[in-house]
């Protein structure tokens, strides 16, 4: 049976990263100077070509991709790392024969340098293909899952840097020289840059060859599982989508900008300093993004992006002097998205698509596809200029030209792709939708921003504060960041966590984190845990709390638990809150029995609310046990407001409400005389801050007003409060509050 040498651990895996992306970085100045720039469509343009001729060049280099079917079993047997080593140093040399062009154009002519760069061209693609088919698994087995979207974000950031550096000094070469002269300069400096990425990954662990035991039969070929793999074929068909809407209009755009835009050959390559630009600024959003939601909504936004640029494009010739940084603008859009495709269809493809052990046969499928559909489109693009070279005119205001045919298909087939890729395969947690309403909800910025700050926080107070701002940002960015808190050592950080998480607002995840730490053994924990459940408002905290009021060991959670039910309007649980105020005996239990049943208005209960309230043994309970009979009669704000006045000067507002109810009753029933007449006494007592007196009237006021046609809670409560003030007098000012507010909002006159 096949086996593969001892795979390197996940630690060694990390180390080795840095290696990796700095090679990268290396590889991408080469990339930029020779055959994957600007600069060498440019140097094929100035020896003469046509656009099909430098179509059929460029077909070249994909076209060889097809290869890789039958090359990935002796590839696998030889080891990735060591092949890739291998063939990528003789790619590099290959290369520096393209330092000969200006001796053989100047001895043979440009017929015969034509057919010498055909020649390096093809050797150059043939040796490219070997060294990336083995370079495809080997970047699979060395990468590890948990920060692919991370790594590539990183190493997109640092190639993306370094690209940019090569292409400004390409910008500055073309325009201090002449002729060949600039282009040979630059290909120099892309071989030794070249040369350094191979020296560069030689620490990197991993690719090590395939063993064979020579008992065993040869391993079979899972080509045929990747063609019968429909996942695999809808990501194939997309990225053929992509690759034949995107290859052609880059490899063109530059004679574009040279041809109709106006634009000199060093300002040409500068516009690759856009594209570098929004490559750097975005690379490590995206791939943070990949990580958290998903490849597959980073994907498919990229392809979006991806499909607006022609628009933009196609408006640029006419112009004049604006025409280069308008085009530098639409270029940095082209790297947000560009980014933001590789990012995620990597992802995709690492993470989703490729099976591991399948990887060899698989990924050769892709670099085959990629190579045939690479090498097609550079193939129609150079042919279908080729066509369109007459073609000229206006369409509302917009110029077409030869190079529209291939904006418009940039526009197509990337919308094309989007309809096939959007049901790939993923470990996403959003779909397309919503992964734009994660940015639309709450205050993405303070999100972001808190969730960078969060992850630096030094100490425990700075942790504490950027959990406030995760919640107050009530951004679905946040998410993780808040989860993370939950589960923090330090207690002042969950806790606020556990606070946070209420401002923030109901998501799945973080409702059943609560619940977690509701049934948790930290009953300070849990009590704020039981809160946040009722204050998140949602439904799906019903049957977690519902647990913990039943069955928590803790009654400080079962109280909680119990009021935040009451917040939710939980009527199914009514029995239970009518059997546990009849019988239970602690004042905290009875409080939250009681808060529950006067928000959902109970008014069976009446009874057993005002003999709690006549045994309430502190202040602020009496209270409470006060409002929840309020909230039986209605309006608990008039309560409150009466309450809070009264705390501050008791007679003045209480003998307003008594002479608005006397107000009242004079457009009422005649038989209230006697009552109007002592609730002008009182009235008048309590306005002279003579309380005892006006307590003791008021309460004398309620006895002789008639109670026909009343409802009998009110009637209860009226009775229950005049004799308690009569008992009371003052001691016990909740009567007397509690009685105005009665005989205000549910007295029918």
């Amino acid at each position: 049976m096949a086996t593969m040498s001892s795979e390197p651990t996940t630690v060694e895996k990390l180390r080795a990263l840095p290696w990796s992306i700095a090679s990268n970085a290396a590889l991408a100045v080469y990339l930029q100077l020779t055959f994957f720039g600007s600069v060498f469509v440019l140097f094929l343009n100035s020896l003469g070509l046509d656009t099909a001729q430098i179509g059929f060049l460029l077909s070249l280099l994909p076209f060889t991709g097809i290869l890789a079917l039958v090359l990935a079993p002796p590839i696998a047997r030889a080891g990735y790392k060591r092949t890739w080593l291998s063939f990528f140093g003789l790619r590099t040399f290959v290369t520096a024969f393209l330092l000969l062009t200006p001796l053989v154009v100047n001895t043979y002519g440009s017929e015969a340098a034509m057919a010498f760069i055909t020649g390096v061209v093809a050797v150059y693609a043939l040796v490219r293909t070997v060294g990336v088919t083995a370079g495809f698994p080997w970047i699979q087995e060395y990468v590890p899952n948990s920060v692919r979207g991370k790594y590539t974000a990183s190493n997109n950031f640092f190639s993306t840097l370094f690209g940019f550096l090569a292409v400004t000094l390409a910008s500055l070469v073309l325009a201090h020289t002449v002729g060949l002269t600039g282009y040979m300069i630059l290909i120099a400096v892309g071989v030794i840059f070249g040369f350094i990425s191979v020296a560069l990954a030689f620490p990197i662990p991993g690719g090590a060859p395939i063993k064979a035991d020579k008992a065993e039969p040869a391993p079979q070929r899972n080509i045929k599982d990747a063609l019968r793999d429909s996942h695999m074929m809808r990501y194939l068909v997309g990225v053929g989508l992509f690759t034949l809407a995107t290859v052609p209009l880059g490899s063109f755009l530059p004679l574009f900008m040279q041809d109709e835009v106006g634009l000199p050959a060093s300002q040409v390559v500068l516009l690759q300093t856009g594209v570098m630009a929004g490559a750097l600024v975005s690379s490590y959003f995206w791939g943070w993004a990949a990580d958290r939601y998903g490849g597959r909504p980073v994907t498919l936004y990229g392809l979006a992006f991806r499909a607006a640029l022609p628009i933009f494009w196609m408006m640029l010739p006419g112009l004049g002097t604006a025409a280069l940084p308008a085009a530098i603008g639409i270029a940095a859009v082209q790297g947000f998205a560009d980014v933001g495709w590789q990012v995620g269809a990597t992802r995709l493809l690492y993470v989703s698509i490729v099976p591991t052990a399948k990887r060899s046969d698989y990924l050769a499928v892709y670099w085959a596809w990629l190579g045939l559909t690479g090498g097609l489109s550079q193939l129609v693009g150079g042919r279908l200029l080729t066509v369109t070279q007459d073609l000229s005119g206006t369409l509302a205001g917009i110029p077409i030209d030869p190079y529209t045919p291939l904006f418009l298909l940039g526009m197509v087939l990337p919308i094309v792709a989007i309809v096939v890729m959007q049901h790939l395969r993923d470990d996403a947690t959003v779909g397309m939708g919503g992964f734009a309403g994660i940015f639309l909800r709450g205050n993405p910025f303070l999100a972001l921003e808190a969730v960078v700050r969060f992850h630096l926080a030094k100490d425990e107070d700075a942790a504490v504060r950027m959990t406030e701002r995760l919640g107050a940002s009530k951004s679905p960015l946040t998410v993780e960041e808040l989860l993370d808190a939950l589960e923090d050592p330090r207690f002042n950080v969950r806790i606020e966590a556990v606070i946070a998480v209420a401002r923030h607002g109901p998501e799945q995840r973080l409702i059943d984190a609560l619940a977690e730490v509701l049934n948790g053994p930290e009953p300070a924990l849990s009590t704020v845990a039981a809160w946040a459940l009722g204050r998140m408002g949602d439904a799906r905290a019903l049957d977690p709390l519902r647990e913990a009021a039943h069955n928590s060991k803790y009654r400080s959670v079962r109280a909680h638990s119990i009021r935040s039910l009451g917040v939710l309007g939980d009527a199914e649980s009514l029995p239970h809150y009518l059997e546990g105020v009849a019988q239970e005996t602690d004042v905290g239990m009875q409080l939250a029995y009681a808060s529950v049943l006067g928000r959902m208005q109970s008014i069976e209960v009446t009874s057993r609310l005002l003999a709690l309230l006549a045994s309430s043994p502190s202040r602020s309970s009496r209270r409470e046990m006060a409002l929840a009979l309020a909230r039986l009669v209605g309006d608990e704000n008039n309560f409150v407001s009466l309450l809070r006045h009264c705390d501050q000067d008791a007679g003045t507002p209480m003998a307003q409400a008594v002479l608005a109810l006397r107000k009242r009753l004079d457009k009422g029933e005649n038989d209230t005389n006697l009552a109007s007449s002592m609730l002008d006494l009182c009235a008048q007592a309590l306005a002279r801050q003579e309380l005892e007196q006006g307590v003791g009237q008021l309460a004398e006021a309620i006895g002789l007003l008639p109670g026909g046609g009343q409802a009998s809670h009110v009637l209860a409560i009226l009775d229950e409060a005049a004799l308690r003030m009569e008992q009371f007098g003052v001691q016990r000012m909740e009567y007397p509050i509690l009685a105005l507010h009665t005989l205000t909002v549910a007295w029918e006159a």
